[in-house]
């Protein structure tokens, strides 16, 4: 399992419907995606934001980032 990212933090929206992962890779650098899912279909969850190449040096800037770029997020966590 060492080529699998580990999520660090994960955060959902009011309806649970959408999500964060801020996650770290196997090799140490720290990205994030956003996902989404539809409750009534059971599929799971599936990446819509297209965010998970970028390279972070930290989890707080990946989060920073997460915030400016995903508006729901914004509401959920606020600005920092």
């Amino acid at each position: 399992m060492a080529n699998v990212n580990r999520v660090l933090r994960s955060i959902n929206d009011e309806a649970a419907s959408r999500c964060v992962d801020i996650f770290r890779r196997p090799d140490g650098s720290i990205g994030f995606e956003e996902y989404r899912r539809d409750v009534e279909d059971g599929s799971g969850w599936f990446p819509v934001g297209g965010h998970s190449s970028r390279i972070f040096h930290g989890e707080s800037a990946a989060l920073a980032a997460a915030i400016g770029d995903v508006a729901w997020l914004r509401r959920v966590v606020g600005s920092t």
